[in-house]
């Protein structure tokens, strides 16, 4: 049995805060890697910094062929890649280009004016109604702030928290996708 020689994107779930060591890992053996990274605020008890951390932990994002899966395997960090029926997923080329441009305009600081002033509650599902991850369903994990929210969205068969801002989502009621659903 042959191997594929084409690229695709693929993740792989990675140890706990060692996404960015796995990605220059990647990066020197040659591998095409993407890692996303949203800049954050963080505070200590002493200061104040900003710190970039992965838009999804534990992740990073691969595009290769299956004759590079055990060199990938073999980096310290890498756990494995996400799979389905024992085959790794395929991450279709509009997704990474989606997520590129949402870390884009995140980092742009761009806002969207409200659009929905109701009360959201956790657990609720949510529609993103603009931007690059628009028509995308999740369900709504943490309300932050005012402003600020993790939905959890499915991605490759995991679900995956996404930081995104308040006004860029609107709820979804059970009631709705029963109707989608038939």
């Amino acid at each position: 049995m042959g191997y594929s020689v084409e690229r695709y994107w693929h993740a792989v779930y990675v140890r706990s805060r060692a996404e960015k060591k796995v990605l220059m890992q990647l990066e020197d053996m040659g591998v095409q890697a993407y890692l996303p990274l949203i800049t954050q605020m963080k505070q200590w008890s002493d200061r104040r910094m900003k710190v970039q951390e992965p838009l999804f932990r534990s992740y990073v994002f691969v595009f290769s062929n299956e004759k590079e899966y055990i060199p990938i395997l073999n980096v310290y960090g890498v756990v494995k890649f996400v799979t389905f029926e024992r085959k790794a997923v395929i991450v279709p080329e509009n997704q990474i280009l989606a997520i590129k441009k949402f870390v884009e305009d995140y980092e742009h600081g761009e806002e969207f004016k409200m659009l929905n002033n109701e009360d959201l509650k956790e657990g609720q599902l949510v529609r993103i109604i603009t931007g690059p991850m628009k028509g995308l369903t999740g369900r709504l994990d943490t309300i932050q702030n005012k402003r600020h929210l993790i939905v959890f969205i499915d991605v490759v068969g995991q679900y995956i928290p996404v930081h995104i801002s308040r006004a860029k989502v609107e709820p979804v009621y059970e009631s709705e996708m029963k109707k989608i659903k038939e």
